[in-house]
C-alpha cells in the first residue's frame, strides 16, 4: 500500500454484528484515507471491488463537497424549501437565488458596502417595497421621502 497517495489500507470486511450482518451479509471494502492537506483521517465503507482506494476517497470527497455546496444554498441563499419537485423547478429556483445573491454582490462592490452579503439581503427583504434610494437603503443613511406635490400618478385614496 503506497501511503503517499493517502491510502493507508483497504481490506475486505464482513459485518459482525448481528443485525448488520442479517441485514447486509456481503463482504464490504474499508478504505481508510488520510487528506494530506489536513491530515484528517477518513474511513469509508463500499461494497464496489472495481474502483482502486484511491478513486473511493475521492469519490466520497467529491460527494462531500456536493453536500457543502447545499449547505452554502441553503444558508445564504435563503432557500428554506423547493416550491416545485421537478429538476427544471429546482434548477430554476436555484438560479434565481444564485442570481440575486450575485447581484447583491455586484451591488455592495460597487456601492463601497462594507456590510456583509447576509445583512444586505435581510435589508433588501425588510424594505423591498419602500421608496428610497437603493444606495441609502444598504448603507443605512437616514432618508426622508419627499412627496411631490404636483406627482403625475393619481391618488388611489384621494377622498
Amino acid at each position: 500500500m503506497d501511503r503517499t497517495t493517502g491510502v493507508w489500507y483497504d481490506p475486505t470486511i464482513r459485518l459482525t454484528g448481528k443485525l448488520s450482518s442479517e441485514l447486509y451479509p456481503e463482504k464490504l471494502r474499508r478504505v481508510r484515507f488520510k487528506d494530506l492537506e489536513t491530515g484528517k483521517t477518513y474511513t469509508f465503507l463500499t461494497n464496489d471491488f472495481s474502483l482502486p482506494g484511491l478513486t473511493i476517497a475521492k469519490l466520497y470527497k467529491s460527494r462531500w463537497q456536493v453536500e457543502i455546496f447545499f449547505k452554502w444554498i441553503k444558508q445564504h441563499l435563503r432557500i428554506k424549501a423547493f416550491y416545485g419537485r421537478s429538476a427544471n423547478a429546482v434548477k430554476t429556483q436555484i438560479w434565481i437565488a444564485i442570481s440575486v445573491y450575485v447581484l447583491v454582490a455586484i451591488v455592495r462592490k460597487r456601492l463601497g458596502i462594507e456590510r456583509d452579503l447576509y445583512t444586505l439581503l435581510q435589508i433588501l427583504s425588510v424594505c423591498l417595497f419602500e421608496k428610497m434610494p437603493l444606495n441609502q437603503a444598504l448603507s443605512g443613511a437616514n432618508y426622508t421621502l419627499t412627496i411631490d406635490q404636483n406627482p403625475n400618478q393619481l391618488q388611489l385614496f384621494n377622498l
